[in-house]
């Protein structure tokens, strides 16, 4: 069976990184666990830990999608 690319599993994370800004991600002291920024600054934060990386992508590519929608 084929795995699908990150690509295909979180299609807003991709088209963030591809034509608006970049995600950071990874534990830092009193910090969320990933984000989304732009030149302006973070966009969108995240909690500060995940039960998987899995779950964490999610929750950014529905803030994304949300992001994206209203934004362009």
């Amino acid at each position: 069976m084929k795995k699908n690319s990150i690509d295909e599993q979180y299609p807003h994370v991709a088209e963030w990184v591809d034509t608006h800004g970049w995600i950071e991600i990874g534990q830092q002291y009193d910090a969320p666990f990933i984000m989304a920024l732009d030149e302006g600054g973070t966009v969108w934060k995240g909690k500060a830990d995940y039960p998987t990386l899995d779950d964490a992508f999610r929750a950014l590519d529905k803030a994304l999608a949300k992001w994206i929608k209203e934004n362009g």
